[in-house]
């Protein structure tokens, strides 16, 4: 039994519990090293996130996780740099002597870790000809959903007009959607981009600002991947007098760095969150240069929607902005942008369709319906990114423009940012370009039904899954990593096998094709394979293509491959849990990774009838030899 808490028998008499997390509760910190693992061997593309560096995780961490700050520094800390803000000698007697704008006391160096949160902030993001000292940062929102909800309350009425991109071209929730609170007060209306060139027109937008009267624009995105021009945006809020919002989440740490347009200074308002391109904690920022609307931006998130801050979060910042000021953030923003262009030429060499025509940020749009089709089904966002997922590709599913309904997405979005802080160049954007192709390309779509109407998923090609997992893995190999960790077996890798985690066990190009007929099992060491879980005699009767009840121990058998062709003769037993299959060494690990592709449900296994269910899931392990 683990103890907690100290106690008189440890010759101290308080409750405060020490030891490490492992000590204190193994189970997470099982957790937490399993999903580092998981960040460290896959290839992750969500165009939203990024590898925090370990010196913010620190500062995150902190004891600043146990203090209440409601409320503000001193007014008077705007505007010190940061040299200033550090002088304790003068901080802290000024803090005694004057207070602060919090509700709370022992806040001191609260006060001074928000203060040069937002100096450095106002420094990253001052542009040019003016100074930082005009700048008014906050950064206490805990979403960018929050933040902007509070310029919404800052700068609009209920019922005033409020004009942003559409969800389905690339708007973000926050930005008016129906199911969005920023949705339910103001009365929104939605710019597009064009059905032809799907890029922003400028003019559509100026005549629907007039015709609608706005009193507030937004220009920023969650998926549309070229940066608009703010200028034009401001030069249309002004013809309406509504005011400008950048909504620069995504793309925050390239305007950082001189990669994409700085709207400070343009927009009336600047937004972004601090988790993606900028590499930090999971928080937001708002910046305006209007000392009046920062006032009322202040209100409205505290105490308008928020109550005491995140002040570790807020020391992770301060750090977050130290970086962005390095020659090396600037390289990699660089980068980021030269890998999505990179990855975007490569789709479109293999025949496929990048929406909009291509990018210059950090992201790209995949129409899986260019990808492939079967009997009039297209390939869908939400099937496709879940095969990627096996090979080791981490993207999300997304809408574009054309799509009717944001639960039926059919494109996928990536991104260049976590990657390219590992180490990957043009040629590795080039390479995944190739492996999505391959493995795409071998989908076969299909519907089955629901309740309302039908759901659109589809299968692939086993060999071309395996291919795309060792293609895959080699580039992980290259990619680099700041903490290193074992690599997982299964059941955390689907495909490891003998314990071994990725890059072990595959099969490469010259191994396609094999393995799908009989081998004679001969004096050939056997391996086990154990089946097992409520659904193992039923996805086993369908794999072996007999009923498992009818047979007795010892019983040979022959395990199916692609349109039932024999892969492999092997021999029935039946363990504690559930079956087992005796193989021939040779084959025990591809049998292995082919039945549990199978219980995954993403591969092939009848090309006449790709609906027909295969019951699982169940557990697959290979066992070193036969007992």
């Amino acid at each position: 039994m683990i103890r907690i808490f100290a106690g008189r028998d440890d010759g101290m008499n308080d409750f405060l519990i020490r030891g490490t997390l492992a000590d204190v509760d193994p189970d997470v910190a099982e957790l937490i090293r399993h999903e580092h693992a998981r960040q460290l061997d896959k290839l992750i593309m969500i165009a939203s996130e990024s590898y925090v560096p370990a010196a913010v995780r620190e500062a995150e961490g902190s004891v600043f996780q146990n203090i209440y700050a409601e409320g503000y520094p001193h007014a008077d800390m705007h505007g010190l740099s940061e040299a200033e803000i550090l002088d304790y000698e003068s901080q802290l007697t000024f803090y005694r002597r004057n207070g602060d704008r919090r509700y709370y006391k022992g806040v001191e160096y609260c006060n001074l870790i928000e203060a040069l949160a937002q100096r450095r902030g106002a420094e990253v993001f001052c542009p040019p000809g003016m100074t930082p000292e005009e700048l008014f940062v906050n950064v206490q929102p805990l979403s960018g959903a929050v933040a902007n909800a509070a310029i919404y309350e800052a700068l609009v009425q209920p019922g005033d007009t409020v004009m942003t991109l559409d969800l389905l071209h690339g708007g973000h929730l926050s930005h008016g959607s129906p199911v969005n609170v920023t949705g339910h007060r103001q009365r929104i209306v939605h710019y597009r981009v064009n059905e032809e060139t799907e890029l922003l027109d400028y003019e559509e937008i100026y005549e629907l600002a007039q015709r609608e009267q706005p009193k507030m624009i937004i220009a920023g995105y969650t998926s549309y991947p070229w940066a608009p021009d703010f200028h034009k945006f401001r030069a249309i809020a002004d013809s309406v007098g509504a005011y400008l919002l950048a909504d620069i989440a995504h793309t925050a740490g390239m305007a950082a760095a001189g990669v994409y347009p700085n709207p400070v200074g343009v927009a009336h308002v600047t937004s972004f969150t601090t988790h993606k391109t900028m590499m930090g904690p999971r928080g937001a920022v708002i910046i305006t240069t209007d000392p009046e609307l920062a006032k009322r931006i202040d209100r409205a998130v505290f105490p308008g929607l928020q109550g005491g801050p995140n002040i570790n979060k807020i020391a992770g910042m301060a750090v977050m902005f130290k970086l962005a000021k390095t020659p090396q953030f600037k390289a990699l923003q660089q980068q980021i942008a030269k890998n999505a262009v990179a990855l975007s030429d490569g789709l479109k060499a293999n025949g496929l369709r990048v929406v909009h025509g291509g990018t210059n940020t950090h992201m790209v749009l995949l129409d899986c319906k260019s990808i492939a089709q079967h009997d009039g089904v297209p390939l869908m966002g939400n099937v496709a990114s879940r095969i990627l997922d096996l090979i080791g590709i981490v993207c999300n599913r997304n809408t574009i423009p054309g799509d009717k309904d944001a639960g039926r997405p059919s494109a996928l979005r990536f991104g260049t940012p976590w990657v390219t802080q590992r180490g990957l160049k043009e040629e590795d954007m080039r390479e995944i370009a190739d492996v999505i192709a391959l493995v795409l390309k071998t989908a076969k779509p299909y519907t089955t039904p629901t309740k309302k109407s039908v759901a659109y998923t589809a299968r692939v090609d086993f060999d071309a899954l395996m291919e795309g997992v060792a293609r895959i893995n080699a580039l992980v190999a290259k990619a680099g990593r700041d903490f290193d960790l074992p690599h997982e077996g299964y059941p955390f890798v689907w495909y490891a096998v003998n314990g071994q985690g990725p890059g072990i066990g595959h099969q490469g190009p010259e191994d396609r094709g094999r393995g799908t007929e009989v081998r004679d099992r001969g004096s050939e060491v056997a391996s086990r394979i154990e089946v097992s879980g409520a659904q193992a005699a039923a996805f086993l009767s369908v794999v072996l293509g007999i009923d498992v009840n009818t047979l007795a121990d010892g019983a040979a058998v022959t395990v199916l491959g692609r349109n039932r062709a024999p892969l492999c003769v092997a021999t029935l037993a039946r363990t504690k849990d559930g079956y087992a299959l005796d193989a021939p060494a040779n084959q025990a690990s591809r049998v292995t990774q082919w039945l549990r592709a199978l219980s995954d449900g993403y591969v092939i296994f009848d090309d006449a009838d790709l609906s027909a269910d295969i019951p699982g899931p169940v557990v697959v392990r290979l066992v070193a030899g036969r007992p």
